[in-house]
């Protein structure tokens, strides 16, 4: 594992053995252009504290979950409801199209104490969507944090944005991170993972949506950015470097 990755590892290790054991610790990764170096990131940590725990206590359950802001999207239907829906289908992925007010919702339940009533099939299991990509949609409930979680990871472009109801979710949570990528480097991946995700069918079309819409974001992005705790920047090899 790459030190600042370890570095990071061994933070939010200490932090956890310092919190309640009925509280969870969140931690907010974010990137303010490329999707893929924040998930990376999120993913990497989750499976890292997982594996850090069953090295300490390997009868114990996994006690990270990692939750991406994808499934807050508005569904399509809601886009063509609104009143310029051409604007707001080309725009999807820009603030206006989360439900912000939603994710707020889940870190304030998230931030209550761990129960055991919550569900009677799943007590204490709180519930998140999660992004169909084959139907382009949010799907309802499909992430479970369960009781045992206590440590949640999320990641998502605007969880750091000062903006109404952003910046609400994210005085609720104990870390917030920023990843920075080079605008070249982002608009390379942005491209390739357009066409990988079967948005565009090719990479002249994945650079203009990157350029007139992601980028776009990714300014409003940096220009609005919250104080956070770590900045991390995500080099074009794939490395990671803490300012």
């Amino acid at each position: 594992m790459e030190p600042q990755v370890q570095r990071l590892v061994d933070k939010v290790w200490k932090k956890f053995q310092e919190t309640p054991q009925d509280r969870r610790l969140c931690i907010q990764s974010i990137a303010n252009l490329s999707p893929t170096s924040k998930t990376t990131l999120a993913q990497t940590l989750t499976n890292s504290l997982n594996s850090l725990s069953r090295q300490t206590s390997p009868s114990s359950p996994p006690p990270a979950s990692f939750i991406p802001m994808d499934g807050f999207h508005l569904t399509r239907a809601a886009l063509s409801a609104m009143p310029d829906p051409a604007t707001a289908h080309a725009r999807r992925g820009a603030p206006f199209t989360f439900d912000a007010p939603k994710f707020l919702s889940l870190v304030q339940s998230l931030r209550e104490p761990i129960s055991d009533s919550s569900s009677s099939s799943h007590p204490g299991t709180i519930y998140a969507p999660s992004f169909d990509h084959a139907v382009k949609d949010p799907k309802e409930n499909d992430i479970a944090v369960l009781p045992t979680h206590r440590i949640v990871v999320l990641e998502g472009n605007y969880l750091a944005l000062d903006r109404d109801v952003w910046r609400d979710a994210a005085a609720l949570l104990d870390e917030l991170w920023f990843v920075e990528v080079d605008f070249e480097v982002a608009r390379k991946r942005l491209r390739e993972r357009h066409v990988r995700a079967g948005i565009v069918n090719s990479l002249e079309e994945g650079d203009r949506r990157a350029m007139e819409n992601d980028l776009v974001n990714g300014r409003e992005i940096v220009d609005f950015r919250l104080p956070v705790h770590e900045v991390i920047q995500s080099r074009e090899d794939g490395s990671w470097v803490h300012e």
